[in-house]
């Protein structure tokens, strides 16, 4: 039996978090959904936009924490795009085997065909929620994300 008892703010958060779950089951089905017709996933999406927004060509390991995902999903799905022409592997000077992944045109090409189908469907979803709103939320779910980035592994 649970002796301890949530806080209000514990309790709120556990709301937020089990609701934030199910917006991401909808995202991805949704986003499935929208760039089924590119032969995209939600998940092979948001590696590419992760490849395209890199300020530079990064290793897969980098992708993968940025993202806050493990390493081996990420490698597999850029195997994959790589095995289709999308993403290319670059020589990486300060690591032999950790190369560097960078979109090549097919893949700049695919990732722009996806960024014009999200852009009327993100203006649509944001419809009638005010900027202020959405920057609250962004704030709660920076400090949400430097606490977890900070919490003891165990």
């Amino acid at each position: 039996m649970v002796e301890e008892q949530w806080t209000e703010a514990g309790e709120a958060l556990t709301t937020l978090i089990l609701d934030v779950f199910r917006l991401n089951g909808r995202l991805q089905l949704t986003g499935d959904r929208l760039v089924a017709e590119l032969g995209l996933t939600s998940a092979r999406w948001q590696i590419l936009g992760a490849i395209a927004q890199a300020e530079k060509p990064e290793p897969v390991a980098w992708h993968a924490r940025n993202m806050g995902v493990h390493r081996q999903g990420v490698q597999r799905i850029i195997n994959e795009l790589a095995h289709e022409g999308i993403v290319e592997f670059l020589p990486n000077p300060q690591h032999k085997r950790a190369h560097l992944v960078t979109l090549t045109p097919r893949g700049k090409d695919l990732y722009e065909a996806a960024m014009a189908l999200q852009i009327p469907w993100v203006n649509e979803l944001s419809k009638d929620i005010l900027p202020d709103e959405i920057a609250i939320a962004q704030q709660v779910i920076n400090v949400l994300k430097a606490r977890l980035l900070d919490a003891p592994k165990s």
